[in-house]
């Protein structure tokens, strides 16, 4: 291995056993889990770290949220993190570029290592206290025809489970729509004198290199500094994928194979293929059995009304956080209609 991972926390893993670890590792972003051990980046280089399974107590997500958060101004405004605790409360955090990223890791994590938490303490109790309100809310008596309406709901949701990659698909085009629709035509300019200021960095750096004028804190600083700007400023440029053309082209093609996927359901499905997701069916249902609606096209204009009302101001748990930020995109772009 070029850079051997340092170990953090008490477990240990010999040489042979954490070179093939490491290589077979489940790659996401710049973190991967491997068979023996979570591999964590530093701020430069990918997989940095590892820390063992069993010093493992928790790992979570934590998102920083700037100005605008929930916004129509925006929604995508965010840095996400992936929180890792080990040894009886110390912390490594790893800084990811898309927050899919990390639903993926842990959703990796979930699923080999169950005896991890996925939550962070502070949202454990939020979430049991969130699981009471919800169960106190909920009316002990409904109607015929909102039971009706839940079932509808749920068999719905279940339909769309069949295929999560369309709902995945769908949620992800009209987030990319929505940031496309509300980065300002002068951030690519910036984006571009980022980029160019990474080149320079990087040509200075090679020239210094080759002329042996620096020292290894110069070289250091210059290939970060060109790789950080470079990074950045190439995310935001117009490429084959990242334009206008290819991201409505996109929404509109997860659209239309979400509308070709419905058009399989039995009856009529509850809601247009815009909005055809799990999470707002949910949503419905969870209206539908706190008594503020008692048909379809109410707990539709229900949960309409809670998106819109989410706005920076509005503090939310994270389980809110990743429902709101899977669907709110989609009505965004369409106006709520």
């Amino acid at each position: 291995m070029i850079f051997k991972p340092a170990r953090l926390g008490g477990g240990t893993l010999d040489p042979d056993t954490l070179a093939a670890d490491k290589k077979n590792c489940k790659k996401f972003g710049p973190c991967g889990v491997g068979e023996k051990a979570l591999y964590l980046n530093s701020f430069y280089i990918d997989r940095r770290y590892y820390i063992t399974y069993p010093a493992v107590t928790r790992v979570f997500k934590r998102v920083a949220m700037s100005q605008g958060g929930f916004s129509q101004k925006g929604i995508f405004a965010s840095i996400p993190y992936l929180v890792v605790e080990y040894d009886g409360g110390k912390q490594k955090q790893c800084n990811f570029k898309y927050e899919e990223q990390v639903d993926q890791m842990l959703d990796c994590i979930g699923r080999a290592h169950p005896e991890i938490k996925l939550v962070s303490a502070a949202a454990e109790a939020r979430l049991a206290q969130r699981e009471a309100e919800l169960a106190a809310r909920k009316k002990p008596e409904l109607s015929h025809e909102a039971q009706r309406a839940i079932r509808t709901l749920q068999d719905a949701a279940a339909y769309l489970d069949q295929k999560p990659a369309l709902t995945d698909e769908l949620s992800k085009a009209a987030r990319r729509k929505r940031a496309y629709l509300c980065s300002k035509p002068s951030y690519r300019w910036v984006a571009l004198a980022i980029t160019v200021l990474g080149l320079l960095s990087l040509l200075y750096g090679i020239v210094t290199l080759v002329q042996g004028t620096g020292s290894f804190g110069i070289y250091f600083a210059l290939f970060g500094i060109a790789a950080i700007f470079m990074f950045s400023g190439v995310s935001v440029l117009p490429t084959a994928r990242n334009n206008k053309n290819a991201i409505m082209a996109r929404a509109d093609r997860a659209k239309e194979e979400m509308a070709g996927y419905l058009k399989g359901y039995r009856g009529e499905f509850p809601l247009p293929a815009r909005y055809a997701h799990p999470i707002v069916l949910r949503r419905m249902v969870r209206v539908i059995e706190e008594g503020r609606a008692a048909r379809v096209p109410d707990a539709l204009e229900a949960v309409k009304q809670d998106l819109k009302a989410l706005n920076s101001g509005v503090e939310v748990d994270q389980q809110e956080y990743d429902e709101v930020v899977a669907i709110k995109a989609m009505f965004l772009n369409e106006d709520y209609q």
